[in-house]
């Protein structure tokens, strides 16, 4: 399964079904939902990794187009960015110990700070890396004139549309 499917996407797809078969006075609810669950086996999961993502398919088609819309800008134009957020608080989670004793972890921090780095097609063009933190003036900053980063800051310290044209404008400009 590559797309999430939900409960109500589940009643809203049995009412076009019920349409199409001429039960014209159907209402499914959150009853019906969950006996037609039970009856099908069917059970909500978290989505985890990235399998569904690394299908075989032709991109040959892809890239063409993509070959031809980079042929209109120099290497120098174009771009490659990725952010990472870092829980930087976080202890691994596995511990070397004596064999038969007990290892028991604890509850992994949220403080995180997110990362982004770029750099051009020729590499003339390698952005300072940049950070973004929760808060405008960190205690750990106090006292520092200037940072080897970029550093902007937003509520929950991730990269936004908006924090990320802000800031690749000022940078490549």
């Amino acid at each position: 399964m590559d797309v999430p499917i939900s409960g109500p996407i589940l009643i809203e797809k049995g009412e076009q079904l019920a349409q199409e078969l001429g039960h014209t006075d159907s209402k499914l609810s959150g009853g019906w939902l969950d006996r037609f669950k039970q009856r099908h086996g069917i059970v909500f999961k978290t989505m985890s990794g990235e399998a569904a993502s690394a299908k075989d398919i032709d991109t040959s088609e892809w890239e063409e187009t993509l070959q031809k819309i980079l042929a209109d800008y120099s290497p120098r134009d174009i771009f490659n960015a990725d952010d990472k957020g870092l829980f930087y608080k976080c202890l691994p989670s596995k511990s070397l110990t004596f064999q038969g004793q007990a290892c028991s972890g604890q509850k992994a921090p949220k403080e995180r700070v997110s990362l982004l780095c770029a750099a051009n097609m020729d590499r003339s063009g390698k952005l300072s890396l940049l950070m973004i933190g929760k808060f405008g003036q960190p205690r750990c900053f106090k006292g520092i004139n200037t940072l080897p980063v970029t550093y902007r800051h937003n509520k929950k310290a991730w990269m936004t549309s908006s924090l990320f044209k802000d800031v690749f404008l000022c940078l490549c400009l």
